[in-house]
């Protein structure tokens, strides 16, 4: 079976600057995969190339088997790109614009499934306004759903949630994993973090045009990231010297561990009753796709 996505070998330099250097990568159908990377780091480029926006200096690219360059019209039909711009027709209502998006794809009587995006994005309300009578989050929207009304099998999403509510984030984030449930393989990339830890089943970070980790969400947090223990100790109470050399530090008068798991905590809570401390506030924190973000980064 083809994946959803197949990236081979893919390079592109703009002028000096090198935004992509070799990307390999395989995305399977039904996935909701993540692809997380900095500011720069390559990603809008390589959705630019996925979409046939931006031809690449090497490598091939393929969406459910069909190239995107030598079998564009069918790669174009299987993929729905949300772009991190808010481009819109001001001369056309939210209605009129997803018809219009409808009829590039050769797509007639589509209203039933126009109005289901509708409803699902919150729209139906705004349907007959004009798109520059939107503010940006509706915009936003408006973008999401031009992306559905074809109904592609792969859908990417880059930055979906830039601007909008929390509210309609929550909405939206509810509609597209029914999507995928129903089958559609979804790309997401995003600078919350929290979205990327919630949703994705599979992450690939990029650094200046490489990928530099590539696994399943639980995975990299096993791998970078662990539990934090946080202990604030009674007035009068020293930290014994056995945990000491153990703390990342101390915060706020709280003493600060890191741990693989959670049975490093039963240790040391022991050490301090043996030592006769007691124990005023304690926090345990899970592991944090934000910290295996920052320390993949810094590893590159």
């Amino acid at each position: 079976m083809n994946p959803a996505i197949r990236i081979e070998g893919v390079t592109k330099c703009f002028g000096s600057v090198q935004a992509l250097a070799g990307i390999d990568l395989e995305i399977a159908e039904g996935e909701f995969f993540g692809l997380l990377g900095p500011n720069g780091a390559g990603k809008t480029t390589l959705i630019s190339a996925l979409a046939g926006l931006v031809r690449t200096d090497a490598g091939h690219l393929a969406v459910m088997g069909h190239d995107v360059v030598a079998d564009y019209r069918a790669a174009r039909r299987r993929l729905g790109v949300v772009p991190q711009e808010l481009v819109f027709d001001p001369f056309f209502s939210v209605r009129e614009s997803l018809e219009i998006q409808s009829g590039y794809f050769g797509i007639r009587d589509n209203a039933a499934w126009i109005d289901e995006i509708l409803e699902n994005l919150d729209l139906t309300a705004k349907a007959d306004t004009n798109m520059r009578q939107l503010s940006g989050g509706m915009k936003r929207r408006v973008l999401v759903a031009q992306a559905l009304v074809h109904r592609p099998p792969v859908i990417v999403l880059d930055e979906p949630t830039a601007g909008v509510d929390v509210e309609l984030r929550q909405a939206l984030w509810g509609f597209i994993r029914r999507l995928n449930r129903d089958g559609h393989t979804i790309v997401l990339t995003t600078h919350y973090l929290e979205e990327a830890e919630n949703l994705c089943g599979r992450i690939a970070m990029l650094k200046q045009g490489r990928i530099v980790a590539l696994d399943t969400t639980a995975n990299l947090l096993r791998r970078f990231s662990g539990h934090t223990l946080r202990l604030r100790l009674a007035p009068g109470n020293g930290l014994p010297e056995t945990l000491r050399a153990l703390t990342k530090g101390e915060a706020d008068g709280a003493y600060v561990f890191s741990l693989e798991n959670c049975e490093g905590i039963e240790g040391i809570l022991a050490d301090l009753r043996n030592a006769g401390c007691r124990v005023d506030d304690i926090e345990v924190g899970k592991p944090d796709l934000e910290e295996v973000f920052l320390r993949v980064m810094e590893r590159g």
